[in-house]
């Protein structure tokens, strides 16, 4: 059984021997000064609440930052902003210095931004190989195409096994696997992946996050909102902890494990 993310964070702040080590190997491979996304003063608001107060965070070609933080402090929110999957009250969205709050997300997606949600992203009635050629469809000509699904097929061995077989019949991380396959074949710019770990299995886990980093290898820049607090902070570059729908605290992950049981777990008991 996973750990409980309290459990986690209590781990890697006490610095107990259980905690994983970072992996210098992958650890800022790629990473650059230059600014892939920024976002500044985001405002998001569902009718009269509000979700998201003035939220400003830099995210660095080559990167994986990590959003971490209790249920409801704002995470998922703003992976969905920034996807344009919900509107925002006030603040900017830029993707490489470009403007792109008012763009729709099928435009931010054909720009470089694929959001992997919670929950799965994928066509269940569909096989695994419709699912991909599904995901593929705008790439190219056919031979990109077809070198883009054996890519997915490469990072998840199982998938190709189950080429034929209907989405919908997968496990749940296989499904996981697909969703996150379907979301690189194309070589995004940025990708948001929404608690991707959320009821897996270790080893499935393990398979997820190794994508994840083998994303980041490729040179793809990952924003990571996760609650498997211990693995998130292993492999990324940056932390950035949410309360409450305010950013609490951000700097090198790290640097991240004092404040994450102050905040994480101060904000816990609290509520």
């Amino acid at each position: 059984m996973a750990s409980h993310p309290i459990d986690s964070a209590a781990n890697i702040a006490l610095g107990r021997a259980d905690r994983p080590k970072r992996c210098d190997l992958w650890h800022g491979v790629g990473v650059t000064d230059e600014l892939i996304l920024r976002v500044e003063s985001l405002d998001v608001r569902y009718g009269p609440l509000r979700a998201l107060f003035d939220v400003s965070i830099d995210v660095p070609r080559g990167s994986m930052v990590a959003l971490l933080g209790p249920n409801g402090a704002g995470k998922s929110t703003f992976g969905r902003a920034v996807s344009g999957l919900i509107p925002i009250h006030g603040g900017k969205v830029e993707l490489e210095g470009q403007d792109v709050t008012r763009w729709a997300t099928h435009r931010r997606s054909n720009a470089g931004i694929s959001y992997i949600p919670e929950g799965r992203g994928i066509f269940p009635g569909l096989s695994v190989i419709d699912n991909l050629r599904m995901a593929v469809r705008q790439a190219g000509g056919r031979s990109e195409r077809e070198a883009a699904i054996k890519r997915a097929m490469d990072l998840f061995p199982v998938l190709g096994q189950r080429r034929m077989q209907r989405s919908g019949s997968l496990s749940g991380g296989e499904q996981q696997m697909l969703a996150l396959a379907r979301a690189l074949a194309v070589t995004p710019k940025v990708v948001v992946a929404d608690e991707m770990s959320l009821g897996l299995a270790p080893l499935v886990v393990d398979a997820v996050f190794e994508g994840l980093d083998e994303a980041r290898r490729s040179g793809i820049t990952v924003v990571l909102i996760e609650q498997f607090i211990h693995r998130a902070l292993a492999m990324a570059d940056q932390c950035v902890i949410f309360q409450r729908g305010v950013v609490s605290w951000k700097g090198a992950a790290a640097d991240a494990g004092d404040e994450v049981l102050e905040r994480y777990l101060g904000e816990a008991v609290a509520v």
